[in-house]
């Protein structure tokens, strides 16, 4: 692992000294500007955009069900090309789990309509129940989401949106088709998102907010015309990402009419410190069985010791932007906590807390480092695991 850290480190290192030596020495800072796209005269913005993740996950006390791990996590490379306050396009693509993830057309409606009546969007993309599942997954605050937010956030779906978004208010509506760019989860969804922000600048923040969608999935048939009815299926893992396993689990619930989704989020911040919370709930209705429904909640609390501030823009969160030449040192715990159980389903329920420390070096390179402390309970067989967990992130 320290030889892998070393080397993101020398290679962004070496990429930044390069590009630092072809401009002016008062005007470039390869801690803060990395050329990974060009400005056209007409402002006009083309460029490229990479995310690259090298996990370790350690564990004990799991009755041999993990086995220690250290991978890629991420190798996401992607384009875009955007103009301001006109449009922005762009295409990603994750070579480590072979899937698309954001492909959309994003067009400003006040370049057409000469007033700002928000932006309309098409293409594949997020979702909008749950915060923690729109936050960009190389600037969540933690190694993994938490274990509501795997269970009940929907991911990404074909359609449209639209959002408006203000100082003092967020709002987003959206309606999707045609599942995902991997050929699953075929269906339709509406859903919506607002929020007020009654302090919005920079080191002082609230954001309260809720979210509610509907899922209408369908039907499959394959090469052989064999049918599977719609269904649906919960579950999460123990916040480590280099695992399969997981320790709660709803199993394929069927046949399914609809997915109902909901969220209540809230985010504080104040200077150096901030708290942020939500509670997610998923209700199955089944045909001609009663509905399953799975609910949840997680907190955490952050100090970030060096005295920066999450930034916040437009209803989500980014990354701490170092000031120091040392960059700025996070720290973190987090409660989350999952019930599956529900009727005659025994998914099992979960909680977890989890311990963290993020370490900014720059704009674009991080490394953190998370210990979670899990306890399960599935039809009375309990594994509480320890994990440990680091990773090294390159991302511009």
């Amino acid at each position: 692992m320290k030889q892998t850290v070393l080397a993101l480190l020398a290679l962004a290192g070496s990429g930044a000294a390069m590009a630092a030596a072809d401009a002016p020495r008062n005007t470039y800072d390869w801690r803060t500007n990395w050329p990974t796209h060009y400005v056209f005269a007409d402002g006009t913005d083309l460029g490229l955009s990479v995310k690259y993740q090298y996990d370790v996950d350690r564990f004990s006390n799991d009755q041999g069900t993990y086995e220690d791990a250290q991978t890629n996590r991420r190798k996401e490379f992607g384009f875009f090309v955007r103009k301001k306050g006109v449009y922005d396009a762009t295409a990603v693509f994750d070579f480590q789990s072979k899937t698309w993830l954001d492909v959309f057309f994003r067009l400003q409606s006040k370049a057409v309509l000469g007033e700002d009546a928000g932006a309309f969007r098409v293409g594949f993309m997020k979702t909008p129940v749950g915060f923690e599942g729109n936050t960009s997954t190389g600037t969540t605050s933690f190694l993994e989401t938490s274990l509501p937010m795997q269970a009940v956030y929907a991911n990404r779906r074909i359609g449209a949106d639209w959002a408006l978004a203000r100082k003092a208010y967020l709002v987003q509506l959206g309606y999707y088709q045609g599942g995902n760019l991997q050929g699953d989860l075929d269906g339709r969804m509406v859903a919506g998102r607002a929020a007020w922000t009654p302090m919005n600048a920079p080191g002082n923040v609230l954001h309260l907010g809720g979210s509610v969608s509907r899922e209408n999935p369908k039907g499959t048939r394959d090469g052989r015309g064999r049918y599977t009815p719609p269904q649906a299926r919960l579950r999460a893992l123990p916040e480590a990402g280099l695992i399969t396993q997981r320790l709660i689990d709803s199993g394929a619930l069927s046949p399914a009419n609809h997915i109902d989704r909901r969220g209540v989020e809230g985010l504080w911040i104040h200077g150096p410190w901030s708290v942020q919370g939500e509670y997610l709930d998923a209700k199955v209705k089944l045909l001609n069985k009663p509905a399953f429904e799975a609910r949840g909640w997680y907190t955490f609390g952050s100090w970030v010791l060096t005295g920066e501030s999450r930034p916040y823009s437009a209803g989500n969160v980014a990354d701490v932007v170092p000031k120091g030449p040392w960059g700025a040192v996070e720290v973190l715990v987090r409660y989350s906590t999952l019930d599956l159980d529900d009727g005659t389903t025994r998914g099992g329920n979960e909680h977890d807390w989890t311990f963290a420390t993020n370490w900014y070096l720059t704009r674009y390179l991080k490394l953190q480092a998370n210990y979670v402390r899990a306890f399960s309970d599935r039809r009375d067989l309990r594994i509480d695991p320890h994990i440990f967990e680091v990773r090294a992130q390159v991302m511009f």
